[in-house]
C-alpha cells in the first residue's frame, strides 16, 4: 500500500484518495458528514490524515 502521508503525495493524489472514499450511495446523507469539508485540509496539504481523524473522534465524544 502505498503512503498517504501529505510528504508522499501529490495533491491530485489526495483528492483521488478522498475519492475512493466516496461511494455512490455512501450512505452518509443522513448524518450530516460532508468527507470533502472533513479533508479539505489534507487535500491542500496542511494536516495528515491521522491528525484530522484524531480531531473529529475528540469532536464525537465530547457533543
Amino acid at each position: 500500500m502505498k503512503s498517504t502521508l501529505i510528504k508522499d503525495t501529490t495533491k491530485s493524489e489526495r483528492i483521488a484518495l478522498i475519492k475512493e472514499w466516496i461511494m455512490d450511495d455512501d450512505g452518509m446523507e443522513d448524518c450530516g458528514i460532508d468527507l470533502w469539508d472533513m479533508y479539505r485540509d489534507y487535500i491542500d496539504g496542511k494536516k495528515e490524515i491521522a491528525q484530522i481523524n484524531a480531531e473529529f473522534q475528540a469532536d464525537y465524544v465530547r457533543e
